[in-house]
């Protein structure tokens, strides 16, 4: 059996198309879902465009952010049953036994590979999940915000896990994206007072961020990081897709305050690090999740605490895919999500 996808097919830009796929065969470890909704993410976006700095593995299914139904369990496979709701972490192919699996942090394994350009994605209507990553899904929780759930959990990560945010510390992020935006709603969960970021092409994605209720700058913002104390602020939250704005978080943050680098940027900085010498500044990575952070996310989703639907801005058809890429890569929105034909 066959069913359309929308495949990166090579690493030239431009390369994504609608292409015919074998309907996955499941392992007995594995179960097969079959897709409610998908989000789009900027690293989709980015293989579209190909400014990834990531292995791809050519031709692949995109799409890591999904919820669905089970429609057939493997032979191993417990505690889960036909039509359960859904959704699924992204490293589907890791080394249990690695030093990074075995104290729980298989998103940091060196051999994991995720959904989308190390395996098969979810953009298309059947797609092969091992039953590990599977997370239920509460029912009064649609599956257009469930399928979020994995930007929220990079969120999580970010903010709450990788920093140090606490109640009335000032806080700023840069990019007003799926993750920057989230990554403030962290921080205002966390209690912070939260600015976001953006450039002038931003004004469409600022708009949607002030429904939030936070501060929005564009340009210089030393207006407002300085305006307390004349320091800086606690915590810069950096979730560009370019390397260049950690100069900006260098200038913002304070004296033994923390910058928290979420957002991808292949291109090398051309700026001395000095200033994080002399500030004696924390500078953390974040990357992915793992299966707490997912259960912490689906718990604030499903209380109403986390709300991403001021994030979406709409849905559309697998089939219809270009037009998905292209409102989020011009800026008209923060989040496209797709929907199997």
């Amino acid at each position: 059996m066959k069913q359309l996808a929308v495949v990166n097919y090579a690493e030239e830009k431009g390369s994504v198309a609608l292409r015919e796929v074998p309907k996955p065969e499941i392992g007995d470890e594995d179960v097969l879902l079959e897709v409610a909704n998908v989000g789009v993410c900027g690293s989709d976006l980015h293989q579209w465009t190909s400014d990834h700095s990531w292995p791809v593995n050519y031709p692949v299914v995109l799409g890591h952010e999904f919820g669905g139904h089970i429609v057939e369990i493997g032979k191993a496979v417990e505690k889960w049953k036909e039509g359960d709701r859904v959704v699924s972490e992204t490293a589907a192919v890791i080394n249990p036994q690695s030093p990074m699996s075995r104290q729980g942090f298989y998103n940091l394994d060196t051999e994991r590979k995720g959904f989308g350009y190390g395996v098969n994605g979810a953009m298309t209507r059947y797609v092969k999940v091992p039953a590990r990553l599977l997370h239920r899904v509460p029912e009064p929780l649609s599956f257009e915000q469930a399928c979020l759930t994995e930007p929220c959990a990079v969120a999580y990560n970010a903010v709450v896990m990788n920093s140090r945010i606490k109640p009335g510390d000032r806080v700023l992020v840069i990019g007003p994206g799926t993750i920057g935006t989230l990554c403030a709603v962290m921080a205002s969960l966390c209690g912070a007072e939260v600015a976001v970021l953006g450039l002038p092409q931003d004004k469409a994605r600022l708009k949607i961020v002030e429904q939030y209720g936070f501060q929005t700058l564009v340009g210089d913002p030393s207006e407002w990081v300085f305006k307390a104390d004349g320091l800086g602020v606690d915590c810069v939250v950096d979730a560009a897709g370019v390397s260049e704005t950690l100069k900006i978080a260098l200038d913002a943050v304070r004296p033994k305050g923390q910058i928290a680098k979420v957002g991808w940027g292949p291109k090398p900085f051309h700026f001395s690090l000095d200033p994080l010498v002399q500030k004696n500044v924390t500078l953390q990575g974040s990357f992915s999740h793992n299966w707490p952070i997912w259960e912490k996310v689906i718990g604030l989703m499903a209380s109403g605490k986390l709300d991403v639907r001021p994030i979406i801005g709409g849905v559309w058809k697998t089939s219809e895919w270009h037009e998905a890429f292209e409102k989020m890569h011009s800026g008209e929105i923060i989040k496209s999500v797709l929907k199997p034909d």
